[in-house]
């Protein structure tokens, strides 16, 4: 189990900039026997097969779960948990809003806190969307916005947050 001030760990970045293959070497490093927690709905064969790969990385020695919106609520005692991801738990939170920003972004703070009380170390991928180009949309735009005050808010309450540059990590608070 981790040491730190808090059982969360953060890897942030941009698409394909590493962050799933660090987080499962991480766990993979922390604990012989991980848990995989995917927050994903799937809603067409391109996002099935992304799906399918990440499954593909990983053996048996991980344990699989599945949450759309309550990850808090599973039982993971004393695990070691990738979280993946953030941005995909937020969806599920803006649909279920009708695009509400506020009301998201305090199910997601929700989730956070519940989170930081579990015996479990958690190791939360999420992406930053905000250094990508900006939205044509004013729905993407207010997602964007959504995903960086999350992003703030699980890194003010992680114990260390690493920022993934080209497959590689940058420290940023440890």
């Amino acid at each position: 189990m981790q040491t730190d001030s808090s059982n969360i760990i953060l890897i942030t970045g941009g698409a394909r900039s590493g962050k799933s293959r660090y987080a499962q070497e991480l766990a993979l490093a922390l604990c012989p026997n991980p848990g995989y927690i995917a927050t994903a709905k799937i809603w067409d064969e391109d996002f099935k097969q992304r799906v399918n790969r990440h499954q593909n990385e990983r053996d048996e020695r991980w344990s699989n779960y599945e949450e759309q919106r309550n990850v808090a609520a599973l039982t993971v005692t004393n695990k070691v948990c990738v979280v993946d991801c953030v941005t995909l738990w937020l969806t599920n939170f803006f649909v279920d809003t009708k695009n509400d920003v506020q009301q998201s972004l305090q199910l997601i703070k929700a989730q956070t806190d519940a989170l930081l009380l579990q015996p479990c170390t958690y190791i939360i991928i999420s992406n930053e969307l905000g250094m990508g180009m900006h939205a044509e949309t004013d729905i993407g735009r207010k997602f964007t916005d959504l995903q960086g005050w999350a992003n703030q808010y699980i890194a003010a309450k992680a114990g260390k947050v690493i920022f993934m540059v080209s497959g590689l990590p940058l420290i940023i608070k440890q």
